[in-house]
């Protein structure tokens, strides 16, 4: 059985955890900053964990994760 090969899109935007579990990090924060609170930018300056109904799919594209 030949190497899987890791998906290097997934691999640049997802992390697994210790636990298992798959990080990443909150949209809308590349541009257009000056129309958002200052309270809004530092909520999405911290990762988050993904959805379950997500993680299965993320996961099988990190398979060394």
């Amino acid at each position: 059985m030949p190497k899987l090969k890791t998906h290097r899109g997934a691999a640049k935007r997802f992390k697994i955890t210790g636990t298992g579990k798959v990080k990443r990090n909150r949209a809308n924060k590349s541009h257009i900053m000056t129309g958002k609170s200052a309270k809004r930018t530092r909520r999405l300056r911290t990762a988050t964990i993904v959805e379950k109904a997500n993680e299965k799919a993320i996961k099988r594209l990190l398979p060394y994760g």
